[in-house]
């Protein structure tokens, strides 16, 4: 088991803030706000210009996949979505309705040894993501931030 304080990337629980989602969006699966980042990176001047690589893009998807299903099945329910264009990359915030935090988003990435149907996630989301915060939401719950690099 890993000790929370071996991650330095992560913010632990926080006070609330104030601060609506912004770009917020009605996403009500994986898949929508699949389709929505994928039409964000397609369509938008900054990721245009400079290019983005393919395999960038995947991760990306993978993290909003992993962030939106496991608010759905772990988190009481999907409470918000964002994705907005940040320099070099795109930053995402997924709200759910528990204030519980993932015992996973402490860990240091690595995937679980032993055999098992879950517990992949957070790894994942931990090795492709930056600057990753977990703060309890105004209204309940919790809104988990990243910032996903594109270069």
């Amino acid at each position: 088991m890993t000790n929370q304080d071996e991650t330095p990337r992560l913010t632990s629980l926080t006070a609330p803030t104030a601060r609506p989602l912004t770009a917020e969006l009605a996403v009500t699966s994986a898949a929508t706000a699949r389709r929505h980042v994928q039409a964000l990176v397609r369509h938008h001047p900054a990721f245009q210009a400079g290019g983005v690589r393919q395999e960038a893009v995947i991760d990306l998807l993978l993290v909003v996949s992993e962030l939106v299903t496991n608010a759905i099945r772990h988190g009481d329910g999907l409470a918000g979505f964002a994705a907005v264009p940040a320099d070099g990359g795109v930053r995402l915030e997924v709200r759910d309705h528990s204030d519980v935090v993932p015992i996973h988003a402490y860990g240091t990435g690595e995937v679980p040894r032993h055999r098992q149907a879950n517990g992949y996630g957070w790894p994942l989301i931990i090795r492709l993501s930056r600057d990753i915060t977990i703060e309890p939401s105004p209204d309940g719950g919790k809104s988990i931030r990243v910032f996903v690099p594109l270069g």
